[in-house]
């Protein structure tokens, strides 16, 4: 059982390791249910050909570690790993490179998979799940019809985020303060005929049973705003054409009654306003549509005309940041109509303004410029009427700029001395008599733009036939193929470049055979990434999209770790077709991830890592020079998890220096083996080292628990430097501790004790409580709050006892001399604390 290599090199066998454990199928999960199951999940990479830098690898390097652990304790682990690979980053990446998305790609998950194997990561690539490929993409494309059969997929004209820089919709979520998310472009509006899904018929679910997640809270609150739940009333103003006449909506020339806030054709064109300050509505001195409303260019004036015409163009070349910028000076244009106050019939002007968006509250507000700051600011700007509605309880002084709290009403009609919230729930209800409204529960959610007018996607089954309308492709003649093309550059023009393909874009009817055209624009990647999670239960299946037995057993995961970056994309969409397929019967769980933990980014030289800014750190450089299991050491070592942290090439060589003492000193105690009796003290440290070092594992404290396994080598180290005998099993148990954090160096060190089978097949070390549990402890002894002292005594001992004790301390009696004691504090287990 010697080790004849006395230095530390891990470049020497941790290749070694790595196609031992692969070529035996040590990771590969069973789907027989003879044991416990546990799913560790993290969240799959974007194949961008730049490959992973150690950033990437901190999330990575945490799950392996669990899945280890939990693989020693007895569980069936699931570890597996496949790749997010259609959609804006591999395609931008093909473009920028000028070859085919499908040649990059595939170069790429080989690189990255290269990668991820040359970290010693134990995951399951015989469940791998690439999203581009057609035996995935065609399950993608089969949900969608589900989705479409439900209603819950449709198709409609829609202003939308427009990113100039992808030349492509973006959903609400991939807009980040006006920016694309992806590409940091301006993002600006566009009309076009997009395909959604109605995520908004789920909105109450996705709000509710966020309480039931163990999740971080930033995520749960993140979402919950996103979501935006408010409670309000939702009435309708009538409107005056040219301040004269009102007029029906069959008058009006292709404009949808609904739109118009009428029950029918021949009623009346109204303006729809969704408010939660109904309390204030004596206050509207005019009403405000946005650019993009559909009643605009109905209720603009002939004299009004080209004044609002040529607002629109301006308005539509600015991105929504800029529109809601409060920096930004307000503007807008009167359309020369009016519109009728219900609760006193007072005429106001209808303006269209730019600070209102077309998503948000139908497009159109009542303006009470004496409770809004925004109102208060154009109405000043452009001397329009403000009359007070609201004082604060008590005060009745005119206010000289907007009040925006609760209060008590005034000039309000018989809801005058009411207060705001008896007010909110009384004029709702005469509205409601009148039938002009009512009470409403609306959210900020919007339904969900999935359609890309880009190349790099699976197609979307749809077929237009002149005869049969819209037609979905059969489900047996899924998968609809992403065709090969030379040229796919987006453009500008709103259509996918797959529309330039005329052997794909053209078709026969699938109901009638005549002659159709496809739906050209393409599935967006965020909705491939919305369900893999179950894929990997059952990645191989031809027949369906899952067997539901392995379903039923592998989910919902247990853990998930990523980035909160995603806590309004991937993760909100991932609930949403949870969801959807818990409805439709497919699973049996209603949320995907039982427990999420989102890792904090690495920084290094004060910025996050980028190619672009030459910081990024190679994994490969510190791997050749170090060791694999340096590098996950220290990713575990450099701060607590859910933080960021500073990278630093210095603290690398300290962890290489630890993992040299593990060596060394497995060397001297395999080397210098006789009669030895376990030593008593050790022991305890041993088992409390098992305890602390397990609970910081599960606890993701993994910081602390190298630090607790740097102590026990220290202590070990004491008795090899004094030329002890240690007993093996203090080895055999650092071994196993060390195991999920540094697997190449426990293998190799399990194998030259002479073990058989993989430390991994082993079971975690268990600890005895009796040999946990202190019966002494340091007491600190404070004089007036300064510590003075600590002396050993038993856990057990009392305030008497040790004040007892106290007073004969050495240091302690110089303080108290011809001083009165007039109080004493004591902390059982920590403290005592005299004030003299």
């Amino acid at each position: 059982m010697e080790i004849n290599q006395e230095e530390y090199q891990p470049q020497i066998f941790e290749k070694k390791w790595q196609e031992q454990w692969q070529t035996q199928g040590l990771h590969q999960a069973s789907d027989k249910k003879d044991k416990p199951k546990y799913y560790c999940l993290d969240m799959f990479p974007y194949p961008s050909g730049e490959g992973l830098h150690v950033g990437h690898l901190r999330g990575y390097t945490y799950s392996d570690v669990i899945s280890r652990k939990k693989k020693m304790q007895g569980y069936n682990v699931l570890h597996p790993m496949g790749f997010d690979a259609f959609g804006l980053p591999a395609e931008n990446y093909a473009l920028a490179h000028n070859i085919p998305p499908q040649e990059s790609v595939t170069k790429n998950i080989s690189h990255f998979r290269q990668q991820l194997n040359s970290f010693g990561y134990m995951y399951d690539w015989d469940r791998e799940v690439v999203t581009c490929n057609s035996d995935y993409y065609k399950w993608t494309q089969w949900l969608f019809l589900q989705l479409y059969k439900k209603g819950l997929a449709y198709h409609k004209e829609a202003f939308i985020n427009w990113c100039t820089g992808c030349k492509a919709s973006l959903a609400n979520e991939e807009v980040v303060a006006g920016k694309c998310e992806r590409c940091g472009s301006e993002v600006t509006k566009k009309k076009l005929t997009q395909w959604f899904l109605k995520i908004t018929d789920y909105a109450d679910r996705l709000l509710n049973d966020l309480q039931y997640l163990n999740w971080p809270d930033k995520v749960k609150t993140m979402q919950k705003n996103w979501i935006g739940q408010s409670y309000g009333t939702e009435f309708v103003m009538e409107v005056m054409f040219d301040g004269k006449e009102k007029k029906k909506v069959e008058e009006l020339t292709g404009l949808d009654y609904k739109l118009a806030g009428a029950i029918s054709p021949d009623d009346e064109v109204k303006i729809k306003i969704y408010t939660t300050r109904i309390d204030t509505i004596f206050g509207i001195t005019y009403v405000v549509l946005a650019p993009e409303h559909p009643l605009v260019n109905y209720l603009t004036t002939s004299e009004q005309k080209n004044i609002v015409e040529e607002y629109i163009q301006q308005s539509s070349r600015l991105a929504q940041r800029e529109r809601l910028s409060q920096e930004r000076e307000k503007t807008g244009v009167f359309t020369g109509s009016y519109a009728i106050n219900p609760v006193n019939n007072k005429q106001v002007p209808i303006w269209v303004a730019d600070y209102v968006l077309p998503d948000y509250a139908s497009g159109a507000i009542m303006a009470v410029p004496a409770h809004d700051d925004r109102d208060y600011e154009f109405a000043e700007k452009y001397g329009l009427e403000i009359i007070e509605v609201i004082v604060p309880e008590g005060l009745k002084e005119q206010k000289n700029k907007a009040f925006i709290e609760d209060g008590v009403l005034v000039g309000s009609g018989e809801f005058t001395n009411l207060t705001s919230v008896e007010a909110r729930e009384k004029i709702t209800a005469w509205l409601e008599e009148q039938g002009l409204g009512y009470g409403t529960k609306k959210y900020k959610l919007r339904d969900w733009l999935i359609s890309r007018q880009r190349y790099w996607g699976a197609p979307i089954p749809i077929v237009y036939c002149d005869k049969c309308g819209e037609v979905p492709v059969p489900e047996k003649d899924l998968p609809l193929l992403l065709p090969e093309i030379k040229d796919f550059r987006p453009t500008d023009t709103g259509r996918s470049p797959l529309a330039r393909t005329e052997n794909f874009a053209q078709t026969t009817c699938p109901k009638c055979g005549g002659p159709a055209h496809r739906e050209t624009d393409t599935i967006s990647q965020w909705v491939c990434s919305s369900w893999y999670f179950c894929r990997y239960a059952d990645s191989k299946n031809e027949t369906e999209i899952f067997d539901k037995k392995k379903v039923k057993y592998w989910l919902p995961v247990d853990l998930y770790i990523g980035g909160v970056e995603h806590a309004v994309l991937h993760l909100l969409y991932a609930r949403f077709f949870t969801k959807f397929m818990f409805d439709v019967g497919l699973i049996e769980f209603e949320e995907p991830f039982n427990k999420l933990f989102n890792q904090g980014m690495i920084y290094y030289q004060g910025s996050k890592m980028s190619k672009s800014k030459g910081n990024v750190v190679n994994p490969d450089e510190i791997i050749q020079k170090y060791g694999v299991d340096t590098l996950r050491i220290y990713e575990l070592f450099m701060g607590p998890a859910e933080q960021d942290v500073e990278w630093s090439d210095e603290s690398v060589i300290g962890i290489y220096r630890f993992l040299e003492k593990i060596w060394q000193l497995a060397n001297y105690i395999l080397n210098n083996q006789s009669q030895v009796e376990i030593e008593p003290e050790l022991e305890k440290f041993k088992h409390k080292t098992i305890k602390r070092v397990g609970q910081d594992l599960d606890d993701f404290k993994f910081n602390t628990a190298v630090a607790a396994l740097m102590e026990y080598v220290n202590n070990l180290n004491e008795f090899k430097n004094n030329n002890q005998v240690i007993h093996i099993s203090y080895l055999s148990d650092l071994i196993k501790m060390i195991a999920p954090m540094a697997p190449h160096t426990a293998e190799e060190l399990w194998h030259r004790l002479g073990n058989i089978g993989s430390i991994f097949e082993q079971t975690w070390p268990d600890y005895q409580e009796n040999l946990v549990i202190d019966k002494t402890f340091d007491l600190v002894i404070q004089i007036n709050g300064k510590v003075r002292d600590t002396i050993i005594v038993g856990v057990e001992i009392k305030q008497d006892e040790a004040l007892e004790l106290v007073k004969q301390q050495e240091k302690i009696i110089k303080y108290l001399e011809n001083k009165e004691i007039k109080k004493v504090i004591f902390v059982p287990g920590r403290l005592i604390n005299l004030v003299i």
